[in-house]
């Protein structure tokens, strides 16, 4: 396509494909994420479940993580779309088990995060593993992001890999959606307001992805007192985001220590109005 990526992002809310690297650098990288679920198997091995590492801010305790999220070639992309600026606001895995019946709802991202409904926020999201229709790939609706925040409704459901089970409100027509198939190693974007959701996994392999969430210094936390972010590219001079730096260590006493302190401050607002413990964050 002739588009440039902030074209097609700005028309669409969403860009996809987009190729970072070979499928075999790729495997290398699930590789070192399948070695870390291997190590600490056991329940026991950490503080919290790994669930809760891999899914929360996985760049501030695993240093793969945070390499990834820094990564030049994926920043070179982002800076397309949100300017010279670029903080790494979170980094987490999402992995979809072969056979498995979890989905995830039709939801806006920025719903729950507290940044309120900014254009200044793109997710990139890396595919570890070949994302298709059969193996639960996202589904976007063109155009949707051009919308304010929509109400939302939180189902709990067991099946759903958000936390809250969350849904917007309204029915969603399937039909104007598309579904974003990416091979390992490549790339996609989209927008904190786009509708989207993702089905289940009836493939016999793992559907595993990196979601990175990028922001400008222009946003601002409005919900939780205290927010964190990584100044990866430019300069901020805002004051808007406590400056993190990246693990030392795998699960190293000072990121931990970090990540306890984050976690704290941010589960204001990912529990703000929620009738329920919402167990990722407690």
């Amino acid at each position: 396509m002739s588009d440039t990526i902030a074209e097609r992002y700005e028309r669409d809310g969403f860009c996809c494909p987009i190729p970072i690297m070979d499928a075999h650098e790729a495997k290398e990288w699930r590789a070192r994420l399948e070695d870390v679920e291997r190590r600490y198997a056991d329940p026991h091995s950490l503080p919290r479940g790994l669930n809760n590492y891999l899914r929360v801010n996985a760049h501030i305790v695993l240093p793969f993580a945070c390499q990834l999220a820094c990564d030049p070639r994926i920043l070179a992309v982002i800076e397309e779309v949100l300017g010279s600026d670029i903080l790494a606001w979170s980094a987490e895995f999402f992995t979809k088990e072969a056979a498995t019946d979890k989905v995830v709802s039709w939801h806006q991202d920025l719903t729950y995060w507290g940044i309120g409904a900014t254009d200044d926020e793109v997710t990139a999201w890396l595919a570890l593993s070949a994302a298709t229709p059969e193996s639960g790939c996202m589904q976007f609706v063109p155009g949707s992001h051009k919308q304010n925040l929509l109400p939302h409704k939180d189902t709990y459901a067991d099946d759903n890999l958000l936390t809250r089970g969350q849904e917007i409100a309204v029915d969603v027509d399937e039909a104007d959606a598309v579904s974003v198939e990416l091979q390992p190693g490549e790339l996609s974007l989209h927008h904190g307001r786009l509708f989207h959701a993702s089905g289940a996994n009836t493939s016999n392999d793992r559907r595993i992805g990196l979601a990175i969430r990028y922001i400008t210094p222009k946003v601002e936390q409005t919900i939780a007192k205290r927010d964190y972010a990584m100044l990866l590219r430019g300069s901020d001079d805002t004051g808007n985001f406590i400056p993190i730096t990246g693990p030392k260590a795998e699960f190293d006493a000072d990121a931990m220590a970090l990540y306890e302190k984050v976690l704290a401050d941010q589960s204001a607002a990912f529990a703000e109005g929620a009738d329920q413990t919402v167990s990722l964050y407690s």
